[in-house]
């Protein structure tokens, strides 16, 4: 089953293809854009062993010329070093304006090629073709590029929008397990923010940890209904002036968890996991949202096999205080997302430092 969903921003539009086997006929849709001849294909080894070879393959088929470049896997490496590397990679093949790279992998990868795509020569053609289910259902979509600062997380980015978002779900056959419940932290912040429906299809399912548990009906659903609240939210506002934010639920607390653990210790969709907990908690407290839907909330997050508390050991001072070099603080007031139901939610820099405190004590 496929479908095309339009991201539908004035000075770029672009369409979200998803359908199994497609990753064969990506060098086809990419020529239907009309794009240059020269491809920069990035990956990491591990990405590019499975799937590289037919990546390349369908390209060259198609008339591009193709340069392959594998970046080392982990968080750790989102780095201005792996962006040097390109770079290099770019001039020695004689990159053009008209040239594009293509982002062959997770999250990582396609916010280090955004990033690089975003920068050289002031800006050319990215192709998003992600592997995880994170970057599938967010990552790859709405165009936010760039690298982490040792003191944050994307500290230094831009927004570059892809040409293109190619999804083939035939390829999370081979995402180990735990990657995949690091996807459904995002999935269960769409069903949180904007999706009642979702939510209810997760609430539904038995198993949501593990690909071969989940039915390929809600694999669908799932890619879908994520794709289209991510296009939905980034068409209204591309950079963030407003409704964008939204996007953010778990990601305050979730920075500040991954930066102080040199993002060694959880993947992302964990970090967010537990994210999603503290601020759920948080609503609570401030009386903005119920504790009953607080409490299905976490048993999605638990269904889904994520982390739900604060690492042992992590100083909660420490945690508040990289709080403040959140990109969300603005005059600075730490901006949080809230839920105030099952669907909605509220953005807020009112919240008091001893509320955050007592929940992210009462979370360890």
């Amino acid at each position: 089953m496929s479908s095309v969903i339009k991201v539908d921003i004035p000075e770029k539009s672009y369409d979200i293809t998803i359908a199994p086997g497609s990753l064969d006929q990506l060098g086809e849709q990419m020529a239907s854009l009309k794009l240059g001849k020269k491809v920069l294909l990035v990956s990491n080894p591990m990405i590019f062993k499975h799937y590289g070879p037919k990546a390349i393959a369908s390209l060259e088929n198609a008339g591009f010329q193709v340069v392959s470049y594998n970046l080392p896997p982990g968080e750790r490496y989102k780095t201005l070093n792996s962006i040097q590397k390109l770079y290099d990679i770019a001039l020695e093949n004689r990159l053009e304006r008209s040239s594009t790279m293509v982002a062959l992998g997770g999250g990582v990868i396609g916010d280090m090629t955004g990033f690089a795509a975003a920068t050289w020569l002031r800006g050319i053609n990215v192709v998003q073709v992600p592997t995880s289910l994170l970057a599938m259902v967010d990552s790859a979509i709405g165009g936010k590029t760039g690298v982490n600062h040792p003191h944050g997380k994307n500290l230094i980015g831009a927004f570059h929008q892809p040409s293109l978002v190619l999804i083939d779900p035939e390829v999370l056959k081979t995402l180990p397990a735990r990657e995949f419940r690091a996807g459904m932290a995002e999935v269960i912040k769409y069903g949180i923010i904007w999706d009642t429906e979702l939510f209810t299809q997760l609430t539904a399912s038995k198993h949501l940890d593990q690909l071969r548990y989940v039915k390929s009906d809600l694999i669908n659903i799932i890619l879908t209904h994520s794709c289209q609240a991510k296009a939905d939210v980034v068409s209204k506002d591309e950079k963030e002036s407003g409704l964008r934010a939204i996007l953010n639920y778990g990601h305050t607390i979730g920075h500040a968890v991954e930066s102080l653990t040199e993002y060694r210790l959880l993947k992302h969709g964990e970090a967010v996991g537990i994210g999603m907990v503290t601020a759920g908690e948080i609503a609570v407290k401030l009386g903005l949202w119920s504790q009953a839907d607080a409490e299905c909330q976490n048993a999605l997050i638990k269904k889904a096999g994520l982390p739900t508390q604060i690492p042992a050991g992590l100083d909660i001072k420490a945690i508040i205080d990289a709080l403040q070099l959140d990109k969300k603080v603005k005059s600075g007031k730490v901006r949080f997302v809230l839920p105030t139901q099952i669907g909605a939610v509220k953005v807020t820099d009112e919240v008091p430092t001893e509320i955050i405190r007592e929940v992210l004590l009462g979370n360890r």
